[in-house]
């Protein structure tokens, strides 16, 4: 059915279930991971140990609920777009089979539960999840204007980082700065290799990405990105002596980027997609590189 032709009667309450399921990309978990990660990485640095099971319960969920909750508002803002893109036509909004305000219904309501996940801890971290929320919220809206909309959602990606620090140590130091700056160039890296996907139809419809912007370099700054996230990263383990274990972890970082390059050279849909989902390895070394320093 088109989202423009006559409604169809409204499916059983499972099936309507399956399609916010399929709103909230809760088949796809790789998005999630992406957001887990970063925000792990943050509790364990602040922590120097176990940062607390409420702690883990809460950022591990909230970071589902809000990952969820701006797929949602995402597929919103792109509904007249995703039609005309090969990997994304079939979404629900694009197909007719969700109405646009039940997206937009999903994102309060989800963002609603993440936020009430966050009541034990300081104010600090309630304004921050403020932030996060307004975050996700715009992300998608900057394709429209931004040459490099992935370094906005390097940010709401990574924003799991600075609330983190602040769950456990009621303030924001220094480190909590360098470990989102590494994740808005880890998300330019994986993002961008995400974009490459869809390179051609972006360009038909007017959709600005960083594949777009960096061009014949594109291949050339998604290394360089890396590069970067990894330069970042060892600065924080500087800063809090982290440790043996931590550079065998950013060790293993550097060869599955070094992998990564050898998906994307080609520039193949099916390389580039490769190397974005393999980005999840990417990150739990860097935690288990983490989890040995300080555990």
């Amino acid at each position: 059915m088109s989202a423009s032709g006559p409604l169809a009667p409204p499916p059983a309450a499972l099936d309507r279930l399956r399609l916010y399921g399929r709103l909230a990309r809760l088949h796809r978990p790789i998005g999630t991971l992406l957001l887990l990660w970063p925000t792990l990485w943050a509790l364990f640095v602040a922590a120097h140990g176990w940062p607390g099971n409420y702690e883990i319960f809460a950022f591990a969920v909230g970071t589902l609920l809000m990952r969820s909750a701006g797929c949602a508002i995402n597929d919103w803002a792109d509904r007249g777009f995703d039609g005309h893109v090969e990997r994304t036509r079939d979404r629900p909004l694009a197909t007719g089979a969700l109405h646009p305000w039940e997206a937009v219904a999903v994102f309060a309501t989800l963002s609603l539960v993440a936020l009430l996940l966050v009541l034990p801890f300081p104010p600090l971290v309630w304004a921050l999840a403020a932030v996060a929320a307004f975050l996700a919220a715009s992300y998608p809206f900057t394709k429209r204007f931004l040459a490099l909309p992935q370094a906005y959602l390097g940010v709401a990606f990574g924003f799991g980082i600075p609330m983190g620090f602040a769950a456990v140590l009621g303030t924001l130091p220094p480190t909590a700065g360098w470990m989102l700056a590494a994740n808005v160039f880890w998300a330019l890296a994986y993002d961008t290799e995400y974009a490459m996907v869809d390179r051609e139809d972006d360009l038909k419809i007017g959709i600005r990405t960083a594949a777009i912007t960096f061009g014949r370099f594109d291949v050339a700054m998604v290394m360089l990105c890396y590069a970067t996230t990894i330069a970042l990263l060892a600065q924080v383990g500087r800063i809090e002596q982290l440790g043996a274990p931590y550079y065998a972890g950013l060790a293993g970082a550097v060869a599955i980027a070094g992998w990564h390059y050898t998906m994307i050279r080609d520039r193949s849909r099916a390389g580039c997609f490769r190397a974005f989902n393999h980005n999840n390895w990417f990150g739990a070394v860097v935690f288990l590189g983490i989890a040995g320093a300080v555990l």
